[in-house]
């Protein structure tokens, strides 16, 4: 972010903590974890990586103290930045926070509930920095939002490919990323783009392929296109010009992929008299595929009709499954629409028609960069021990809450207490126990005072995350 100052990065409130903290607060520990939602059991940690190279690797200089220091003064009405820690955080530190982080893999599945992020000063003299630093590391909840949110629908698609398809090549690539119109911001697009690949490989978000090349050593792009237009290109005619511009797109791309919205006049009679009888036999006879893009009107019924025309006007086979298959030479993408909770019943309407799932890409786009919030899976970054003149305590948060029948009820906001680590039990499920417990910690250092101790590789994140075997 332009002209960012690497000391406002918290919540305003954080800077007043250290006027209420017990005298002698030595450290402060936290964690995070997902609480989770009824939407997945499963959690996919990634992100974190991001954020701290992004903003935690910049030390701040005398020029930020004072600007932060001036903007709080402004905002509360009075001095209350803690001036005497970041002045000696920038002579002793040399303006690189004094903590260390502690995180899982990135790309590792957890259940909900397990500790996947570990924080702590390692300076005496700088406790609430810890804390504060939980507003940006708490941020993760966006990229572990939307690779959740990817591979949960990417289960989907596997489901119905499992149950219609011979075989799963190119599975990786039929959820396709079109979001980033979508997006709150081109940071924003390129975070949540870059989260989708390391489970899915199809997407228009190029800034997501090279978020993973600039942050996480990608060797490749990992999100991958086709050339396509968009209305702009297939109402340059008008209507009577339609057939014209359908033709211009298969001359300009005369081998390979190529997808065209179809739907700005009449998606029927596109499919039926110009891809279907006009077009046809260049179809047919091109090396590669066109792509046909409904993009508009009820999507179960347009795919359903859209289909019925192109199985009768270029034939079909039936695979060993017993569903439908176009030729090779021509495929359907439904791009409006599409969300984690329509997906299954458009694969659903496909299976009871016969069709398999192989004829269909999909392209999703704000349900999937922009339809999260913090508390999509209830992320939450809370202290779990302080130390206090050389003796620990551990602490935690164990709220009541009066629930529809008016009883007292333990909230699902409780938090966990004291040292823990997260492990992979006998039985081999991840989960997060006191560090008493037998076990090897899965949580790496891999960040301390401004510089990485390990860092992750785009390609691991993605064998770790993704349903798909590469």
């Amino acid at each position: 972010m332009k002209n960012y100052n690497p000391i406002l990065i918290s919540d305003t409130y954080k800077y007043t903590h250290w006027l209420f903290m017990r005298p002698n607060t030595h450290y402060i520990s936290s964690y995070m974890e997902a609480r989770g939602s009824d939407l997945s059991n499963e959690i996919v940690y990634y992100g974190g990586q991001y954020y701290i190279d992004e903003y935690l690797t910049t030390p701040f200089t005398q020029k930020h103290i004072k600007e932060a220091r001036e903007i709080l003064q402004d905002v509360f009405g009075k001095d209350l930045l803690n001036i005497d820690m970041f002045n000696y955080i920038l002579k002793e530190h040399k303006g690189f926070y004094p903590v260390q982080i502690k995180a899982l893999p990135e790309g590792t599945v957890v259940p909900n509930n397990v500790k996947m992020m570990d924080v702590v000063n390692y300076d005496k003299k700088c406790a609430p920095v810890t804390n504060m630093l939980e507003t940006l590391l708490l941020n993760t909840w966006y990229p572990i939002s939307v690779a959740t949110l990817s591979r949960e629908a990417n289960k989907i698609i596997l489901k119905y490919w499992l149950e219609t398809v011979d075989h799963l090549n190119g599975i990786e690539y039929v959820l396709n990323d079109f979001g980033m119109r979508g997006a709150t911001g081109p940071e924003a697009a390129a975070i949540g783009g870059a989260a989708h690949l390391i489970i899915s490989s199809g997407s228009d978000t190029v800034s997501a392929s090279k978020l993973l090349r600039d942050y996480y050593g990608a060797n490749s792009a990992f999100g991958k296109s086709i050339p396509a237009t968009e209305h702009m290109i297939t109402t340059q005619e008008g209507e009577e010009g339609e057939l014209n511009v359908f033709k211009r797109v298969l001359q300009a791309v005369k081998e390979g992929h190529v997808a065209c919205v179809s739907d700005q006049y009449d998606i029927l009679r596109a499919c039926r008299d110009y891809w279907g009888t006009e077009l046809r036999d260049e179809i047919l006879q091109r090396n590669g595929t066109l792509v046909v893009r409904p993009d508009s009107g009820h999507v179960i019924n347009t795919l359903l009709n859209v289909f019925e025309i192109l199985f009768e006007k270029f034939g079909y086979t039936v695979n060993k499954k017993g569903y439908k298959v176009l030729p090779p030479q021509i495929r359907v993408i439904q791009g409006d629409g599409i969300s984690i909770e329509t997906i299954p019943f458009i694969y659903e309407a496909l299976k009871k028609a016969g069709i398999s799932a192989e004829n269909l890409a999909l392209g999703m786009g704000g349900k999937l960069l922009q339809y999260t919030n913090r508390d999509t899976f209830n992320m939450a970054f809370k202290a779990y021990k302080t130390n206090v003149d050389g003796v620990d305590y551990p602490v935690f948060k164990n709220p009541i809450e009066i629930n529809d029948d008016n009883q007292r009820v333990v909230s699902f906001k409780r938090s966990k207490k004291g040292d823990m680590k997260t492990i992979l039990d006998k039985d081999g499920i991840i989960k997060t126990v006191p560090i008493t417990h037998e076990g090897q910690d899965l949580l790496e250092l891999g960040f301390r005072g401004g510089k990485f101790i390990k860092k992750d590789k785009a390609e691991y994140i993605k064998q770790r995350a993704s349903i798909y075997q590469y």
